[in-house]
C-alpha cells in the first residue's frame, strides 16, 4: 500500500474527503518527524513505538576494492510493534 492508497482507505473510513485524509496522513507524518529530531520517543498503544536509534562509529569495506573504510556514527529513525499489533499478525 502506497500513501496515496493510505489517503483513500482513510477517506473511505472516516468519510472525509481525500484532501482531508491527506492532511491528516501528512500532519502524523510530520509530528513523527519533529518529535523523532528531537530525540523523542512517540508511543502509540495498541499499535508500536517511533524511536531514534544511535549507530556507533564503525569501519566497513569497499565491496569493489576491498578497502577499509572508516563510517561515522549516525541516527537512525525505528519502529518497534506493539505487543497487540503483533498478535494480529498471527
Amino acid at each position: 500500500m502506497n500513501k496515496g492508497e493510505l489517503v483513500e482507505k482513510i477517506a473511505a473510513a472516516t468519510g472525509l474527503s481525500k484532501k482531508e485524509s491527506e492532511g491528516a496522513v501528512n500532519a502524523f507524518v510530520e509530528t513523527i518527524q519533529a518529535a523523532l529530531k528531537k530525540d523523542d520517543k512517540v508511543a502509540i498503544a495498541g499499535f508500536g513505538t517511533f524511536a531514534v536509534s544511535n549507530r556507533k562509529a564503525r569501519t566497513g569495506r569497499n565491496p569493489h576494492t576491498g578497502e577499509e573504510i572508516k563510517i561515522a556514527a549516525s541516527k537512525t529513525p525505528k519502529f518497534k510493534a506493539g505487543k497487540s499489533f503483533k498478535d494480529m499478525m498471527n
